[in-house]
Formats: C-alpha cells, structure tokens, sequence
C-alpha cells in the first residue's frame, strides 16, 4: 500500500470515529389529548368572540362616549393574556340571561383599561398616574 493509500484509510477510519462521538438529542414525541385541544380551541373561541364584541357598532359608539378610542380597545383585547380573555368572559357568561346589556360589557372592558392603565401596562387614559 502507497502512503496516500493509509493517509486515506487513517482519514475515513477518523471520520467514522467522530462521527460514533457525536451524541445526538434524544427526540420526544407524545399524544395531545383531547383536554388540550379543546382548552385550545376555547381559548381562539373566547378571543374571537371578545373582538366580535368590540367590533360592534353600538359598542364602538359606547367606547367612544366613554372616551375610549375603539382602536386602542381592539389592540389591547388583542395583547390581553389568555387568563385574562378568560375571566372578562367568564363575568360576562355570569350575567343574568337577558341582562346583557352593552353598558355592562362596556364597563367591565372600561375596568380593565382603567386596571391596565393604573398597573402601568397600558397608558390610554391621560389622568391615571400609574403605580411605580
């Protein structure tokens, strides 16, 4: 055998050496039951259905008399946590059948501005100091 020859030989027998090192990252996979996908699915149902409520014409008309911009109120039910979506729906499921008004959404969205507003999260109203 030529010296290229056990050059080339030491080299593939080096490479197939380093490549037995190498350790590879173990992979997982796992079932998704059907608790998640539907906690899932409420959670996209309970957004959507709070935009839709925004969305309204008559509930744009009641922000905007309370001095809320309707824009600002999309982008913030928009960044509002899944707890958060969650509870705002939940007080408005609690409500009396028939009681719903637009003036009770309205203010329990309007609380949650002002709470934003006064933990610092958010700066809508210009006479709330937020707590620091």
């Amino acid at each position: 055998m030529s010296f290229f020859h056990k050059v080339r030989r030491f080299g593939l027998m080096l490479a197939a050496l380093s490549l037995l090192g190498i350790q590879i990252a173990p992979v997982q996979a796992a079932m998704v039951g059907n608790p998640e996908l539907l906690a899932q699915g409420q959670q996209q149902f309970d957004r959507a259905q709070l935009v839709n409520l925004v969305e309204r014409e008559d509930v744009q008309q009641q922000l905007i008399t309370l001095g809320v911009d309707p824009e600002a109120a999309k982008a913030r039910v928009a960044a509002m946590t899944e707890a958060e979506i969650a509870q705002l729906n939940q007080s408005l499921a609690d409500m009396p059948a028939g009681g719903v008004s637009v003036l009770g959404v309205l203010l329990i969205i309007f609380l949650v501005f002002i709470i934003t507003d006064v933990l610092g999260a958010t700066d809508i109203f210009p006479f709330i100091k937020p707590i620091r």
